[in-house]
């Protein structure tokens, strides 16, 4: 198995761990946090797809799904592509309002699909293509595949567990 295979197995196991910490949860149970300052379930998809589109949408030089394709109405938000969830305060996370848990696997479906397509046409060459070279070594397009898969399976583990909490409560 060569690297890209092995990014195309890694993002193709993420639908259904999305799926599973959205599935049946109400708006409400959405963007129930369980302390004051914690993220919800909705945010946290919202964020790692947001991620997602953002930084594969960059790699391919293309706008981001998010603002072409009018999600943000669907999470009460504006069409702004810098607003990624990156840094958001307990404030910005509370506005993160998605309309239902089929929003967030239909926008998240949508992103999943284009990062699927940029993924298989990639060659090993241009997994080493340099994308930043503000950092010290250079950031590769492969790394920052790493970077988005590494970020999408921490915050889609930590929907899991908030899903858990908001079924216990």
């Amino acid at each position: 198995m060569d690297a890209r295979e092995m990014l195309i197995e890694a993002f193709d196991r993420l639908p259904d761990l999305v799926r599973s910490a959205v599935d049946g949860l109400t708006p409400e149970e959405l963007h129930w946090v369980p302390a004051p300052g914690a993220n919800s379930v909705g945010w946290l998809v919202w964020h790692l797809t947001r991620i997602q589109d953002d930084h594969v949408a960059d790699l391919m030089g293309e706008q981001q799904l998010w603002v072409r394709d009018g999600w943000a109405r669907r999470f009460g938000l504006d069409p702004d592509s810098g607003d990624t969830g990156y840094g958001h305060s307990a404030a910005q996370v509370d506005r993160v309002r998605p309309e239902s848990a089929e929003a967030l696997v239909a926008y998240f479906d949508a992103v999943s699909a284009r990062t699927a397509d940029f993924l298989r046409g990639l060659s090993a060459k241009d997994l080493d293509r340099v994308v930043d070279e503000g950092w010290d070594p250079p950031v590769t397009v492969g790394v920052r595949l790493v970077s988005v898969l590494n970020d999408d399976d921490q915050h889609v583990g930590q929907a899991a567990y908030v899903r858990g909490l908001v079924k216990a409560r």
